[in-house]
């Protein structure tokens, strides 16, 4: 049985320690099930509810829609003076980029639709104008206040991945596939302010002190650009891509990069390699993809988007200049990084639609589960609102200060590996929490799983801990078992949430298996601690099942290491047993020939899965063995159960063979012997001549074969000397029992 017991401190450890342990030394005896780490409840729904990584659950932050824009995707948000917000993306298929505003009463509409297929950048300048940025073949465009629009930049290249303006207005447009920065007057001349030597600038910010802050693809660079133009490379991160560059209040610098490089080549002179375009949602970098053709419109947002091989990392280039990596999923894509009212950074995410905040360098919260499958961007509203852009579908959420009134967890599904009692949930938690149960015999909640029930409460108990909570559950006995954890709002109790979760439960024992019986070659036998024989008298069998005659070897596999020793006499048999409960296993062995109807015993309480006995005190003839499995080690006396199985039969011979009507004659300088080998139940294996107490010699039979319980031999040899001759003749069978003769030639 494998028990997981969760790090915990107090007095509740010690208790669930305690019931861990007798667990361990009985095999049907009661087993928990325990939930209290951030992987335990992503395996579960959250809805409505925040999930930190040290495996709190707690009430989300309200998660309001407020625009549907009807397009597979938006990428940005911006907001000006008057409180509107404009928002756009693409892939709506009508070969215009939309641009959209939302007014401070919640009314929606097309602002402007633009030449292009997408729009990756919204800025807003301090007139309220709105700029949009198209891809591909990037283009700047300014829209006034009535939706009019003009083109107000050209920076010549593919695509224009971000925006920003500096305090003096100048407008800095990050582009590719050059991985140029450009510099715009308010009168929309511009030039190159800054190569990054990539292929793309993908992302960019500007802090208070007009340095910009640039991220690259496909190095991973991190680049600080001064007011002057002058670059210095902050970090190069272990990904490829930079998607996303902020400032925090102190003045530090997160950013996020996603997708492993390509490996390097030691080839001598590199080769030229194609350029990959960076990894917008439905379009994420693959090693060797080249970048469309001019005019050709970028890959369209999906659903089935693949994930970028390697996952993100987020890393924080602290004020002195310090890079340190402070937070990393193997899944989710960073696209967008952004502040909430209090400082606190946050992480829109794809391919799942999560949110996540940054708590400290070693804690964060899954904040936020979108049904979006992609958060794109952040952006702020002109009182301080923080607004979410998705994609799959594009739709535009306020994140919330408050909390939601309500939420709800549903576990995994448990699966007790066989018919189980359910016995009492308990729980680490406080506030307003409810627990509730289903039970069924399939292996996914459906409507043939019972109804959910809440737990019968705990009564005249002292509870074990003052956050602890639980009941028994009311879910009828099943293999499978969930639980769905419900927790509200109140004002008279502390704010809900709720750290682990541990159900108890009782496996019905279920009787163990015996499945096969092996008997072992005759003559040997399993070792003894006190039995020592040299490793030539030993052979090896093949794995159990696999029936053939055994050779001579230096040992023998039997499940673990093991070796059959020569024992005259000695015959033993091995069986494969098992038992669905996990329980430990004790063997009674027992005996009959096969036209004997009583069985005899040979060993009773046999704790491994062979045995070896002497087989002189049985009579010749054919026997049964019958092997029985029982899990009292692991029970309760009244609840052990058994199995047993009757083996082939087999055979116990120690009688030696006959050796018939042996007579020599001799003609001139020959002699021929003449005997026949006879058995009563095995076949002759071999037979041997020695002259004179010489060396024993092979013989074949008549007819070359030893294949049956009666050979003939004749054998010619050349006197070897004048006078008496002595030739002895020995006869083996197959169970290694021998006779010996001879006869004299004058």
């Amino acid at each position: 049985m494998n028990i997981s017991i969760p790090r915990r401190t107090g007095v509740l450890a010690r208790v669930f320690a305690i019931f861990a342990s007798l667990a361990v030394c009985f095999g049907v005896e009661t087993k928990f099930w325990q939930q209290n780490d951030r992987t335990d409840f992503e395996k579960g729904t959250l809805r409505n509810l925040s999930l930190r990584s040290d495996g709190r659950v707690f009430l989300a932050p309200e998660f309001p829609e407020v625009f549907d824009s009807s397009t597979p995707y938006l990428w940005a948000i911006a907001s000006d003076s008057k409180g509107n917000l404009y928002t756009a993306g693409g892939g709506s298929g009508s070969g215009s980029a939309k641009l959209f505003v939302l007014d401070s009463a919640g009314k929606s509409r097309t602002f402007a639709e633009l030449e292009g297929l997408e729009i990756h950048a919204i800025v807003v300048d301090s007139n309220n104008d709105v700029y949009a940025a198209t891809d591909p073949d990037g283009k700047v465009y300014k829209i006034s206040s009535d939706g009019k629009s003009r083109l107000f930049y050209d920076p010549h290249q593919k695509y224009i991945w971000s925006m920003a303006f500096n305090s003096k207005g100048d407008l800095f447009v990050a582009t590719g596939d050059q991985g140029e920065i450009h510099r715009v007057a308010r009168d929309g001349k511009g030039s190159v302010f800054f190569k990054t030597e990539e292929t793309h600038a993908r992302s960019l910010a500007i802090d208070a002190q007009d340095n910009l802050v640039v991220g690259t693809e496909p190095g991973g660079l991190i680049v600080r650009v001064s007011p002057a133009g002058r670059g210095f490379v902050l970090y190069q991160a272990p990904k490829r891509e930079i998607t996303a560059v902020a400032f925090a209040k102190d003045g530090s610098i997160f950013a996020a990069g996603v997708g492993n490089k390509t490996p390097a080549l030691n080839l001598g002179a590199p080769p030229a390699l194609p350029t990959p375009a960076p990894s917008a949602p439905g379009n994420p970098p693959v090693s060797g993809t080249t970048t469309p053709p001019r005019n050709t419109p970028l890959p369209t947002f999906n659903t089935g988007a693949p994930s970028i091989a390697g996952g993100s990392e987020v890393y924080r280039i602290n004020a002195d200049g310090s890079p340190k990596r402070v937070w990393s999923n193997s899944q989710d894509i960073v696209y967008a990084i952004g502040f909430d009212q209090s400082g606190q950074t946050l992480l829109g995410t794809g391919n799942r639609g999560k949110i996540y905040r940054l708590d400290t360098d070693v804690l964060s919260t899954l904040l936020v589960d979108a049904s979006p499958t992609q958060v794109t961007g952040f952006g702020r509203g002109s009182r301080g609102e923080l607004y979410v852009v998705t994609g799959n579908i594009g739709r535009v959420y306020r994140l919330g200060a408050a909390f939601e009134k309500s939420g709800s967890f549903e576990s995994d599904v448990l699966d007790a590996g066989a018919f189980a009692y359910w016995g009492r949930i308990g729980y680490r938690g406080a506030g307003n929490v409810r627990v509730l149960t289903r039970s069924g015999n399939l292996n996914r909640p459906e409507n043939n799983w019972s109804a959910w029930a809440p737990l019968q409460p705990d009564t005249g108990a002292s509870a074990v801990c003052e956050s602890c909570g639980g009941g028994r559950t009311n879910s009828p006995s099943a293999r499978f078992l969930q639980y769905k954890i419900e927790i509200a709002t109140s004002s008279s109790v502390p704010a809900p949430e709720v750290s682990y979760v541990e159900i108890a439960y009782l496996p019905k024992n279920v009787a163990p298996s015996v499945d096969e019986i092996e008997i072992t070659p005759p003559n040997y036998r399993f070792p003894t601690p006190i039995l020592s024989i040299p490793p030539s008298n030993s052979i090896s069998l093949p794995a159990l099942g696999q029936h053939r005659r055994a050779t001579a070897s230096t040992g023998l596999e039997v499940g673990s290491s093991q070796t059959l020793n020569y024992a005259k006499g000695h015959i033993g048999a091995r069986w494969a047993a098992s038992d669905e409960n996990g329980d430990s296993l004790i063997y009674k062995i027992e005996i009959r020939g096969v036209k004997e109807t009583a069985w005899k015993f040979l060993k009773e309480n046999v704790k491994e899965k062979f045995l070896s006995w002497d087989t002189t005190a049985f009579p010749d003839g054919e026997y049964v063995l019958r092997v029985t499995a029982s899990d009292a080690p692991s029970n309760p006396r009244n609840e052990a159960l058994e199995a047993m199985l009757v083996g082939d039969p087999f055979l116990i011979d120690n009688t030696p063979p006959q050796i018939l009507n042996l007579a020599a004659t001799t003609s001139g300088n020959r002699i021929e012997v003449r005997w026949k080998a006879r058995d009563a139940r095995s076949d002759i294996d071999k037979a041997e001549y020695s002259v004179n107490g010489g060396e024993w010699l092979l013989i074949q039979p008549i007819n070359k074969l030893s294949d049956s319980p009666e050979e003939d031999y004749h054998l010619t040899i050349d006197r070897p000397s004048p006078g008496e001759q002595v030739i002895a003749v020995r006869v083996t069978d197959e169970y290694d029992n021998q006779t010996v003769d001879k006869v004299v030639v004058r």
